[in-house]
């Protein structure tokens, strides 16, 4: 049994309040309030703090969850930053095809679409032997197949812009470029989502780009939460847990904010990653391109 709850470790593990200061600001002429940037996964964690950043740098931002209480917070927080940008919010529920359309269509009703963040993702810790098949659906939907169908939906979108040009941003990992143990699912679902950036890149023909972000363990509510969990599967104490699983193969012993997750996301977006098409931005700490 773990030595905390997952309430507890939220509440020790959890992000930090985000402050203007925080958040990257890019000089980019298409950061402007006629551009609209679509973000899931918005009502908490990175997707929260990617709208918040989105917005600080005068985007409209559509903000979609399913999460409404975590959109109400979103709006909130914008407006205590004091950021130019307009944050508008759809929940959705990303496994519902026509919900994806009608987030879309908004997102395109309130300017020119032109950034879509596919950020939002759920986690389940089992071995593969023992995983359960409708708790992977459930991933794959919202964490692969939602990012396709909202690509999807957005691209004929994009080429209608002015300048015919968008871009797409997916949420990847670490775990998209190497495995551990008991999250099958996860791993498989961020090794697919980087393909799908590929794929974005390869048919976007330089107008429309695509790259992924994968970050190590990031201080979100997903991550603490399941602290417990990973600690129990291994017999040891969540700290012991974050020092020798989350960070222990780490050259930078510590976890990440969501902010600085987000930063990521605006410098991709931006006119100053115009090469970055199809790539990945890794900041991890040395996890995976460093060994003993």
């Amino acid at each position: 049994m773990a030595d905390m709850t997952a309430e507890e470790a939220l509440e020790r593990y959890g992000p930090s309040e985000i402050a203007a200061d925080d958040l990257l600001a890019v000089p980019d002429p298409a950061f402007a309030a006629e551009n609209v940037a679509l973000v899931t996964g918005a009502g908490n964690g990175i997707g929260r703090a990617t709208a918040l950043a989105l917005a600080h740098n005068g985007l409209t931002v559509v903000a979609t969850d399913v999460d409404e209480e975590g959109l109400a917070e979103v709006t909130e927080k914008r407006g205590a930053l004091d950021s130019p940008g307009r944050i508008v919010t759809v929940p959705g529920d990303l496994t519902d095809d026509d919900a994806v359309d009608r987030i879309v269509e908004r997102a395109a009703d309130e300017g020119n679409l032109r950034y879509l963040a596919n950020v939002a993702g759920i986690q389940h810790i089992a071995p593969l032997a023992e995983f359960p098949m409708e708790r992977y659906d459930l991933m794959h939907r919202v964490m692969l197949r939602a990012p396709l169908l909202l690509s999807k939906r957005c691209f004929p979108h994009f080429r209608e812009n002015p300048d015919g040009v968008g871009v797409v941003g997916n949420m990847a990992s670490v775990h998209g470029h190497y495995v551990t143990r008991d999250k099958v699912a996860y791993n498989a679902l961020k090794f697919g989502l980087r393909g799908l950036t590929q794929s974005i890149a390869a048919e976007g023909d330089g107008a429309i780009r695509g790259f992924s972000v994968s970050t190590g363990y990031v201080k979100t509510e997903l991550v603490a939460k399941q602290l417990p969990d990973t600690a129990d599967s291994r017999g040891i104490t969540v700290e012991e847990a974050i020092e020798d699983v989350l960070l222990g193969q780490a050259r930078v012993k510590e976890l990440m904010e969501p902010y600085e997750v987000a930063n990521l996301f605006v410098m991709g977006f931006s006119e100053h990653a115009r090469f970055l098409d199809g790539g990945d931005v890794l900041h991890d700490g040395g996890m995976t391109l460093t060994y003993e």
